[in-house]
């Protein structure tokens, strides 16, 4: 297992080095970051002239990547260039971005993975039943739903939920805004009151849409197992369901749902864009949004390469599961 985890990161290297070349090129090519600037009344070419040569913008395309990949190695990501914003370290504000979502996204995938894999195996085993069919229609259900929905409904209902708590006398509970920077304050009673109600919606909204996945390739891929030849030889032997189920079944159809975990996981961490908008969150997706917006390149190739190194990341972790849960693959 160990040459065979070594191989597969020896692997991800150079698919990350072509990776930041692309990514470069792309957003090298997307425009000039001194566009706005040279169309203010009053900026004179001297002064864009300079402002090009101390941001390496007046070398060559090869040059300016090389530079970029040296200063990325070492740990110097650059700054951000935004017109009309304080110049801020790319790394603090990717990592401050990553953390924030990290926090949204690790709960809800969780939650997620957790139920949809029960819920997916209950109605497998249960084919037909009613079960089976309300399993069924709530995965299509949240199918169908554009994420914005669910959020905003989510929205909706939370702060009509706090109208009522109020108006019984109590404090209001479930936040739609961003977490406070520096944490929660008070009692440890009061930290999770604050803590729950702050989470509850963001984290809800995204686990009811990737809990419909999960369930339904939970239910597909544990179908053609039961029905595959060695778990009827398991039952012809006289097994017990319970270990065909769990013994024989269970870990190979789990080999489906880790290749979705592993998408999945990377999607939202890269940056959950339409749920942080809803809810106020500053994390990846609104880091990514402002970056396009300012067109801001080093703030762009940081979100890129976090988000290039989580998808290979998050595919490392499915290939380990995939030698985990089916030794052959390991030993091919």
């Amino acid at each position: 297992m160990i040459r065979y985890i070594i191989r597969r990161v020896l692997i991800s290297i150079p698919i990350l080095l072509i990776g930041s070349v692309l990514a470069f090129f792309m957003v090298a090519g997307a425009g000039n970051p001194l566009a706005e600037l040279k169309a203010k009344p009053g900026t004179t070419p001297q002064q864009i002239a300079d402002l090009e040569a101390s941001l390496g913008l007046d070398q060559p395309i090869i040059v300016r990547y090389w530079r970029w990949l040296l200063d990325f190695l070492q740990g110097d990501w650059g700054q951000s260039i935004a017109l009309g914003q304080a110049k801020v370290e790319v790394f603090d504000s990717v990592m401050r971005a990553l953390w924030i979502t990290a926090r949204l996204v690790v709960g809800a995938e969780v939650l997620a993975i957790v139920l949809g894999v029960t819920v997916g195996v209950i109605a497998a085993v249960k084919q037909y039943s009613i079960f089976d069919y309300l399993a069924t229609s709530a995965a299509f259900l949240m199918f169908s739903m554009p994420i914005v929905c669910v959020a905003i409904i989510l929205k909706t209902y939370g702060i009509q939920f706090n109208n009522v708590l109020q108006d019984l006398g109590f404090d209001r509970w479930l936040s739609t805004v961003s977490p406070a920077e520096g944490g929660f304050q008070g009692s440890f009673g009061e930290v999770v009151f604050q803590y729950t109600g702050t989470y509850l919606l963001p984290t809800l909204s995204l686990t009811l849409i990737s809990f419909a996945a999960y369930s339904r390739f939970q239910r597909a891929s544990m179908l053609e197992t039961l029905n595959s030849d060695y778990v009827r030889t398991a039952r012809a032997k006289g097994i017990s369901q319970r270990r065909v189920i769990f013994r024989h079944a269970f870990r190979n159809a789990l080999i489906p749902v880790s290749t979705l975990f592993s998408l999945n996981a990377a999607v939202l961490f890269s940056g959950a864009i339409i749920t942080e908008a809803v809810f106020g969150w500053r994390g990846m997706g609104a880091l990514l949004v402002s970056s396009i917006r300012t067109f801001d390149p080093y703030m762009l190739m940081g979100w890129l390469m976090v988000t290039a190194a989580l998808v290979i990341t998050f595919n490392l972790v499915a290939d380990v599961m995939y030698g985990i849960l089916d030794p052959r693959i390991r030993l091919a």
